[in-house]
């Protein structure tokens, strides 16, 4: 098994364990926040992993990594209740957007990490195996967050991007787009067949651009 692989899959259990849990208590927090509280009655105002993982979305984002191309996957929705959100739509937008932006959020931090190691030549991934081994891990823990940010902000039902995509428009333009809601798990899974072409660019700017590269 090479390095890379075994850096990814290692930054892929580190998603599960910390990245999901981020994203859905981003939703939650934001939900809470505008007034539906719904995720604290039902216990996932939380960090735990547990209550947010989702068999799935979590198998599907370690295949990616197998498989190699982008990295998908998605952990167990956040239940939100729009009726009690501040802002009718737009609150719900805002809700639906914290999770991705969590995702920029810690793709942004662990790059200055990538970055500060980088510049003051903290590792040596030339001859060290462990110095490469956490050099890869650091890197991929980037990528990852990064695709999970453009995947859901995708406006596809149910990712994040079709619920922010929603509060943006007018009540007219949401009401005709949801007509076409009994296709979003067929159009998700034509995108995770061929969707690289269209998902990888992008990821691949915003991860050059933290890095540096």
């Amino acid at each position: 098994m090479s390095s890379q692989l075994v850096a990814s899959l290692i930054a892929v259990a580190i998603i599960l364990l910390v990245g999901f849990p981020v994203h859905e208590f981003s939703h939650a927090l934001a939900a809470d926040r505008l007034g539906d509280h719904t995720a604290r009655y039902l216990g996932r105002l939380s960090l735990d992993p547990r209550v947010h993982f989702d068999p799935l979305g979590g198998g599907i984002l370690v295949l990616s990594a197998i498989v190699g191309g982008v990295f998908i996957g998605w952990a167990k929705p956040t239940p939100v209740n729009p009726s009690n959100l501040e802002g009718g739509h737009r609150g719900e937008a805002i809700v639906a957007a914290a999770g991705p932006a969590s995702n920029l959020v810690m793709a942004a931090l662990v790059a200055v990490a990538v970055r500060v190691i980088s510049a003051g030549g903290l590792l040596n991934p030339a001859t060290s195996q462990a110095d490469l081994l956490l050099w890869y891990v650091l890197n991929y823990l980037v990528l990852i967050n990064v695709f999970l940010f453009v995947f859901n902000l995708l406006p596809i039902p149910p990712l994040d991007g079709y619920k922010v995509l929603l509060g943006v428009v007018s009540p007219r333009t949401a009401w005709q787009i949801r007509q076409y809601e009994q296709y979003g798990f067929l159009l998700i899974v034509v995108l995770f067949l061929v969707g690289a072409p269209v998902i990888a660019p992008i990821g691949e700017h915003i991860y050059a651009f933290l890095v540096g590269g």
